[in-house]
This record gives structure tokens, C-alpha cells and sequence, in this order.
């Protein structure tokens, strides 16, 4: 398949998108498509995450994981880049789903951490770099690094990416995750600044505004699934030096970040499944194990934070009537 969009840059914008799913746990796919639909209308989005680990990925068969991608390519693929989701527990795995991923016209690829770096691989960077090299020789793909947190031993030292970044030209973006705001700030410092710079995207969304200030050049988040309009105008008004309007959205989501990013992190995409179900855009917040439903009382206070965040009923309007639960 041609690429369509081929000088795409991973900057700016870019909305995760989620996986509704029946009740009995099969992908909803008229839903689906809607979802990603209602994605792509959003003015001033770069492009959309899919495949990745918000819509599932590790519960997914290879056969449906196909299958979603080629609706959300059908649905939105000439309208907007897609950045796919790598999610391998292998180099010879991720190379061939970057190949599939390329067929299938991904403007650019997120490689998420083998399972494994989690035992030793920050003692040993040449495991990385060969994860990423492998990749590369399957696809001339822009890549992007999905940064972890330190502690969950699938983050990469800042000396590692510098490595990585000079290694495999390929790699054009990091999505830092680091969770640790001066190991972020220099991550962003040392990428831009380098012979080749390479962005730094983040995925910081609960502190979103505090990281963008410093200087990032786009945000990928789940969190876009329910409100990419608001993230549009938060990045606007950040581009713009304007930190009034960008504190007054920041504060006008603040509840809602709270209830989506916390404890325990796990949950976070299960939660964003609620609130698409009580803003009437998913009918069933499904998710497959080992994810598990949110309570009723998680339930209500996202219903609430919706609510004092003027989302309840946005893009909920049928028949001209207001829809809201």
C-alpha cells in the first residue's frame, strides 16, 4: 500500500484510540468505527494512535488485531497518519508486525518495551538497541520509543536513547513516560539538542501541563479518546505562550485526569471506557482479562468529574436531542 501521508512528523497532537468491545467481549466494530471516526473530526489533531496497548493489544489475536487495523485504516486512513502500536515480546515479532503495520500504511510506528527488558536489560543496552535495529531492517518507518518509568524496568537511561538515537536513524520521537519530571526536562533538553534532534512527545497526562511548559513537542494520550478537543487547545495555548488559557483548561480537567491516572495505573484505559460509555459513544465499557470492570463508586466519580468538566454530554447529540446519561 502507498504511504499516504510519507513526510509525516510524530509532533504535535495524537489521541490513543481505545477498543469497544461487546459484552460477551468480541470487538464491537460499528462502534469502532465511530470511535475512530469521531477521532479523525477533531481540528487539529496530527495523527491517531492504534494497535497499541489502550486498545488492548496484549489481549488481542493476531487475526483481530489485523482486523482493527484495517477498519480504523478503511474508516480514517486517507484522512489522517496512523501511527501503529508495536507490541512484541520479540525482535523477529516486532519486525514482522512492522512490515504488516507498513503494508498496512502506518504513517509511523510506537515500539512498546518487550515484557522481558523488565529483568536486566537496563544492565545491558545492546538488548534495546538490537530491538530497534531489528525493526528498522523490516521497515524505513519513523519510530518512536515508548519511555517507560524507571522502576518498572523497561525504562531506558538517558544514555541509552543517546545510543539508540545514533544507532538507528529511523528513531525520530521519543514518548516519554519517565514519570520523573528532571529526567524528563533533560530528556528533552539532551533529544532537541542533539546532532540529529529527535522529538520528544509526552505522555505525562497527568501533570500534562506542567510537562508541555518545558518545552515538548507533542502529547500522546489515552486521555485524547475522550477529549482530544481539549488537548488540541491545551497544546494551542502552550504554543502560543498563553499559560492562561492553558491553566484554565488545565484545571477545568483536573478532576478528570485524577480519576483516569489513579492509583492503580492499570486501570486507567478501563476508566476511559467508562466515561466513552456515560458521554453515550460507547455502549458497553467491556474489557478483556486480565483487565478487570471499575467499581460502582470509581464509576460515579468519573460521571462527576465529566460533569464539572463540561464533557458529560459532548459529541452526544442524536436526532438533534441531547443525549446525555
Amino acid at each position: 500500500m502507498a504511504r499516504l501521508f510519507p513526510d509525516y512528523e510524530p509532533v504535535g497532537v495524537v489521541p490513543a484510540a481505545l477498543l469497544p468491545l461487546t459484552p460477551d467481549l468480541a470487538i464491537d466494530e460499528p462502534t469502532l468505527r465511530r470511535h475512530i471516526g469521531d477521532i479523525a473530526a477533531t481540528e487539529g489533531i496530527s495523527s491517531i494512535l492504534v494497535g497499541g496497548v489502550a486498545q488492548e493489544g496484549y489481549a488481542l489475536s493476531a487475526d483481530e488485531h489485523a482486523r482493527i487495523i484495517d477498519i480504523m485504516a478503511d474508516e480514517v486512513g486517507d484522512r489522517v497518519p496512523l501511527m501503529h502500536g508495536i507490541v512484541a515480546e520479540s525482535g523477529a515479532d516486532a519486525a514482522a508486525k512492522a512490515r504488516d503495520a507498513d503494508r498496512a500504511g502506518a504513517s509511523c510506528l510506537l515500539v512498546f518495551p518487550p515484557a522481558q527488558f523488565a529483568r536486566g536489560s537496563q544492565a545491558r543496552p545492546e538488548m534495546v538497541i538490537a530491538h530497534y535495529q531489528a525493526i528498522a531492517a523490516a521497515t524505513d518507518l519513523p519510530l518512536l520509543v515508548f519511555q517507560y518509568e524507571m522502576s518498572t524496568g523497561q525504562g531506558h537511561s538517558l544514555e541509552t536513547l543517546v545510543k539508540l538515537v545514533e544507532t538507528v536513524p529511523s528513531v525520530r520521537a521519543i514518548k516519554d513516560r519517565c514519570n520523573h519530571p528532571v529526567m524528563h526536562e533533560q530528556t528533552i533538553r539532551t533529544m532537541q539538542s542533539m546532532k540529529r534532534p529527535v522529538h520528544v512527545l509526552t505522555t505525562h497526562s497527568a501533570w500534562l501541563l506542567s510537562s508541555l511548559v518545558l518545552g515538548c513537542n507533542g502529547m500522546l494520550s489515552g486521555a485524547g479518546s475522550v477529549f482530544a478537543a481539549d488537548h488540541v487547545a491545551l497544546w494551542n495555548a502552550v504554543q502560543r505562550g498563553d499559560l492562561t488559557a492553558a491553566r484554565a483548561i488545565s484545571d477545568r480537567l483536573h478532576d478528570l485526569n485524577v480519576c483516569f491516572y489513579g492509583s492503580p495505573i492499570v486501570d486507567m484505559f478501563t476508566r476511559m471506557k467508562e466515561a466513552l460509555v456515560l458521554q453515550g459513544r460507547f455502549p458497553s465499557a467491556a474489557v478483556r482479562p486480565p483487565w478487570l470492570p471499575v467499581s460502582a463508586d470509581e464509576r460515579d466519580a468519573i460521571r462527576a468529574a465529566l460533569d464539572k468538566a463540561g464533557l458529560l454530554g459532548r459529541r452526544n447529540m442524536k436526532n438533534g436531542k441531547d443525549n446525555r446519561p
